[in-house]
């Protein structure tokens, strides 16, 4: 009995000693320790989404290219903790996709974006706050704050300034096209009135093509209306008033980024973008045809004044008119006042760079935009290098002296009152002016963009 109490205690000891030895305990070397990213839960992978998403619409709100947008985003959300995303950006959607591998499921989130009137200031903010996501200076929590705040604010100064930034960049563009300071004066008041009145058909959600027929048709309209009272003699030129009415009208159109996602292969997004543009410049034209057609009612006649050759002599009034009109186009958009010497400069660059081409060779109008617009892309490419928070008022302000506001008149007065034939072929001098300036600037930035970022836009 005895002996057998003893085994019994004995057992009773072993399997307490190997119950202990089973069970385990810390680990002796760190390397035995879990390593790896955690997987991140559904609630912070849609913070980063959502921040993300944000971003790329106020991106695109100003005409951004969809790989520039794409690839913003996707950096973002990798500097954020989420390496592996996809996106995909239609004409008014974004739609982004987070895969967590076998892990999880993913995740996937899209918004319509809600285009508004574009702001450069808040751009500049959205471009800053992404820039110090990426340099590890703000976590994810304050840039959400801080994206939301910067959307949600009012522009940087009133409204009125804004409609006198438009009508000063008719002045300009009227005085660039050779007008005389009568012409000036009435482009800034008429371009000033369309602007007022197309806020208030706006609010009431008035279609966008039916604010451009309305808008051609005022500028027109007011033309022949100063016209048949004496206030503007015909050797004035007063169609030059209708021609800076017009560029001030297609100065808001996405030409650079239509033609760049078509160059980057995103087709879709181009193919919306180029029906947004021709319907609307339909609307220009259905404007200026039927207020000619009314000048014709009253024995009113508004020929197309002929293009102001470039010629040492009016160089330095002409390069000063497309600097101002850049600048003031900066003023319309909402531009940082800061920003508004960069715009003056980058406009009397482009303008000088194509009334230096075609002083010097035989280039027509078509190429000599082109070259113009590739300074122009260079300048925008090279804003990438830094905080890239100039680079949309380089885009945008640079190509204003460049768009063809008096070929398409001229196309559109061929139409209305001379023959369709020649009215086409102008029109088409017009489209490929249009064309040739967004492929300059695409061009431009290409090259002069940062190879890291040239590589990623390739790759997506």
């Amino acid at each position: 009995m005895r002996q057998g109490r003893i085994v019994r205690r004995v057992r009773v000891i072993v399997e307490r000693e190997a119950q202990v030895l089973l069970r385990g305990g810390e680990p002796t070397a760190e390397l035995l320790r879990h390593i790896g990213p955690d997987v991140p839960t559904d609630a912070q992978v849609l913070e980063v989404l959502d921040l993300c998403i944000q971003v790329g619409e106020v991106l695109l709100s100003t005409g951004e290219p969809v790989g520039e947008t794409s690839t913003t985003m996707m950096r973002l959300a990798a500097a954020c903790g989420l390496p592996t995303v996809d996106v995909d950006i239609t004409f008014n959607s974004i739609t982004m996709c987070f895969h967590r591998g076998n892990a999880a499921a993913p995740v996937t989130t899209m918004r319509l974006a809600n285009y508004r009137a574009t702001d450069l200031t808040r751009i500049a903010l959205i471009t800053g706050i992404v820039d110090q996501v990426m340099r590890s200076r703000m976590t994810v929590p304050a840039a959400v704050a801080a994206v939301s705040e910067a959307v949600n604010a009012r522009h940087p100064y009133p409204r009125w300034v804004a409609s006198a930034g438009l009508a000063g960049l008719a002045a300009a563009v009227a005085v660039l096209l050779g007008g005389s300071a009568v012409i000036a004066l009435t482009a800034f008041v008429v371009t000033a009135l369309i602007d007022r009145l197309a806020f208030v058909l706006r609010r009431r959600d008035v279609a966008p093509f039916f604010l451009q027929v309305i808008g051609a048709l005022m500028a027109t309209a007011a033309t022949l209306g100063l016209l048949a009272a004496g206030a503007l003699p015909t050797d004035t030129q007063p169609s030059l008033v209708i021609a800076a009415g017009l560029t001030a009208l297609l100065s808001g159109l996405t030409v650079v980024g239509t033609v760049q996602d078509a160059i980057s292969g995103f087709y879709v997004t181009a193919a919306g973008r180029a029906a947004e543009i021709a319907l609307l410049s339909a609307g220009l034209l259905a404007g200026v045809i039927l207020g000619l057609k009314i000048g014709l009612v009253f024995d009113l006649d508004l020929n197309p004044a002929e293009p102001l050759s470039a010629d040492m002599a009016g160089f330095g009034l002409a390069t000063g008119a497309a600097a101002m009109s850049a600048a003031m186009f900066a003023l319309a958009t909402y531009a940082p006042l800061r920003s508004l010497p960069a715009a003056f400069v980058i406009g009397g660059t482009a303008w000088a760079s194509y009334a230096a081409v075609t002083m010097v060779t035989d280039f027509g109008s078509v190429a000599a935009s082109g070259v113009a617009a590739v300074v122009v892309g260079l300048a925008t490419g090279l804003s990438r290098r830094g905080s890239g928070r100039l680079t949309p008022v380089i885009l945008l302000s640079g190509i204003i002296p460049l768009l063809p506001g008096l070929t398409a008149y001229r196309g559109f007065y061929q139409l209305a009152i001379q023959d369709v034939v020649g009215g086409l072929v102008t029109l088409i001098l017009a489209v490929a002016i249009g064309l040739a300036v967004a492929a300059g600037v695409a061009c431009g930035d290409l090259i002069a963009r940062p190879a890291a970022t040239r590589r990623s836009v390739k790759r997506h």
